[in-house]
């Protein structure tokens, strides 16, 4: 069963009409026994780094999360915030991530920035995968994904980037350690691509 966290931030709603659409069971979690069904899960994010982390920590869920996807090795997508989440640290707060990937979370350097660009970073950009499988199977050519941040997911391991993204120099907008995945994008408001992307992870 794909097992959203529901620990009141994220587009939850959005995330069930899709996997609805494609007839695949998809279930909310709002408390640690919730999760007990859970093959799959979803951790979704909006708005700042330390909320979501005081959110996510005072759910009652935490523990729970952290033995699933750590002990139990359960399949996990972080979203846009709860990718960000899966780091150590980030620029943007104090608290300390879930540290459940070797990386940190920056900000942009506007500063450097060469052209008329601004944050945060919003709208369609591209996403190309290192590797059109998994997780990026069937998209297609012209694949485009909706973001929206101001900070992004830096890994300390190579090997660890699945796709970037050029927002004055590339970035790393999925990441995967094992069975942990992240996508610093919202599939759920990504029309067909997006949809795909959520279908792969159902049948990875």
């Amino acid at each position: 069963m794909i097992t959203i966290i529901d620990y009141g931030l994220g587009n939850i709603r959005a995330f069930v009409n899709v996997y609805e659409r494609l007839n695949i069971p998809i279930s909310v979690a709002k408390t640690a026994d919730a999760l007990n069904a859970a093959t799959k899960i979803i951790l979704p994010g909006v708005g700042a780094f330390d909320y979501a982390m005081s959110k996510l920590n005072n759910s009652g869920m935490r523990d729970m999360l952290d033995n699933l996807v750590i002990n139990h090795k359960l399949p996990v997508i972080g979203v846009c915030v709860g990718m960000q989440m899966m780091a150590k640290r980030s620029e943007e707060g104090v608290l300390s991530g879930l540290g459940w990937i070797d990386a940190e979370v920056k900000k942009f350097d506007q500063k450097s920035f060469k052209q008329k660009t601004y944050l945060p970073h919003m709208g369609w950009n591209d996403v190309t995968p290192r590797k059109a499988e998994g997780l990026f199977s069937n998209l297609g050519a012209g694949a485009r994904f909706y973001f929206l941040h101001s900070y992004y997911f830096h890994p300390h391991q190579e090997d660890q980037v699945l796709a970037v993204t050029d927002y004055n120099g590339y970035f790393a907008s999925s990441v995967r350690l094992g069975n942990i995945f992240g996508v610093q994008f919202h599939p759920e408001k990504s029309h067909q691509w997006g949809i795909q992307l959520l279908r792969n992870f159902s049948e990875l």
